[in-house]
């Protein structure tokens, strides 16, 4: 269970960089941890099934985010609308590692692309975004710190919901908990999954998403 290799919110921040560009994710030699929200419907199966279905929709493009604190930030804790099941979602690295590598970002980048048509024929092509913004602490609060979320369409997701599963953990009910913890204001007993930076294993990979 992923909640097993959890540690206390306070005794992680020291680790992680205040600014820049990081992956900050939950990972070992093999695969990486990444997150989405859903309703019970789509939610539950997953977590039963341990691959993406039922009412779940391959026609649209679906975000996930390495990063926990992120996606509570995300979905209100698991409070939004059609967001209250938080799912982990472990992944191998290669197929992590190969989102990253096609990636097209979501807005004009000027040090890849020459110009806006350059950029708009890319990701028209491509079936990976990739997105940085300002990451969030446990009550919301923008820091300097940039986090990713990856959207993935076509075959990529339809690879990433059925044959690139590994796991699938329902953590609402961990969700819910340390909800109730953040509510009392009381961040020394807050626990958040261990993360650490994450770089891919291509130096150039990590130089063209000009990881920090």
């Amino acid at each position: 269970m992923i909640v097993a290799d959890a540690e206390r919110y306070l005794e992680q921040t020291p680790l992680w960089p205040k600014e820049g560009r990081h992956i900050l994710a939950q990972f070992d030699e093999e695969t990486i941890v990444v997150y989405q929200a859903y309703n019970a419907a789509i939610g539950c199966f997953a977590a039963k099934h341990g691959r993406l279905g039922g009412d779940f929709s391959y026609s649209r493009m679906s975000w996930v985010k390495p990063n926990f604190l992120w996606m509570m930030y995300r979905s209100g804790w698991g409070t939004k609308t059609n967001q209250e099941i938080t799912l982990a979602l472990r992944i191998r690295r290669p197929f992590f590692d190969s989102l990253l590598a096609t990636a097209v970002s979501s807005t004009w980048d000027r040090q890849q692309f020459a110009s806006e048509q350059e950029w708009s024929t890319a990701i028209s092509k491509s079936s990976v975004r990739v997105q940085w913004d300002p990451d969030h602490d446990p009550f919301g609060a923008k820091l300097n710190r940039r986090a990713i979320q990856l959207g993935l369409r076509g075959e990529t997701l339809v690879a990433f919901g059925q044959q690139e599963l590994v796991e699938v953990i329902d953590l609402s009910e961990f969700v819910a908990h340390q909800r109730a913890v953040i509510l009392s204001g009381s961040l020394s007993r807050l626990i958040t999954p261990r993360e650490r930076i994450y770089r891919p294993a291509n130096d150039t990979l990590a130089t063209r998403l000009r990881l920090s």
